[in-house]
């Protein structure tokens, strides 16, 4: 049976093998860097101090309303409705309806879906692939109360 030949190793090697492995950490980190800035703005507020000098107040008011939003999908028919309740339970009508529809870390999927009020509540054509979704709500009450609301939506696949 013959030897195996074993090869000296030499600084060159090393220093190769050192910056191979460097540069293959540095450029998976700018990928990963290129694209979480990429997809996701990272955006709530354009202006995070102002937002919070009347948080507080905007919350009260919103919560004084009772309302309670809840966001269901029919995949079949490929209709999103949102269901506003007053603390009685009763249908509401609100004004000023919003609605931004997106995934939860990718902005390329947002959309704003134009909702209908029918039999008691807003209905959108949406076609959703499986997975996480959410819903960027704003409405108003009859007196001008701004309600907000963030709600995750997810699709069975």
């Amino acid at each position: 049976m013959a030897e195996a030949e074993v090869r000296e190793i030499k600084g060159w090697h090393v220093l190769a093998f050192t910056v191979a492995a460097f540069g293959v950490i540095i450029a998976v980190n700018l990928l990963m860097a290129y694209k979480a800035i990429s997809t996701f703005p990272g955006l709530e507020v354009k202006n995070s101090y102002v937002a919070s000098q009347t948080f507080d107040a905007d919350r009260q008011a919103q919560l004084a309303l009772g309302w309670t939003l809840l966001p269901s999908y029919d995949g079949e028919k490929q209709k999103l409705e949102l269901a506003f309740t007053d603390a009685a339970g009763k249908p509401l009508v609100v004004e000023g309806l919003k609605v931004l529809l997106g995934r939860v870390t990718v902005a390329r999927d947002d959309s704003a879906p134009q909702f209908i009020y029918e039999a008691g509540v807003y209905v959108a054509p949406a076609k959703l692939d499986p997975g996480k979704w959410m819903l960027h709500v704003t409405a108003r009450s009859g007196d001008g109360v701004l309600f907000q609301q963030r709600l995750n939506l997810f699709v069975k696949g």
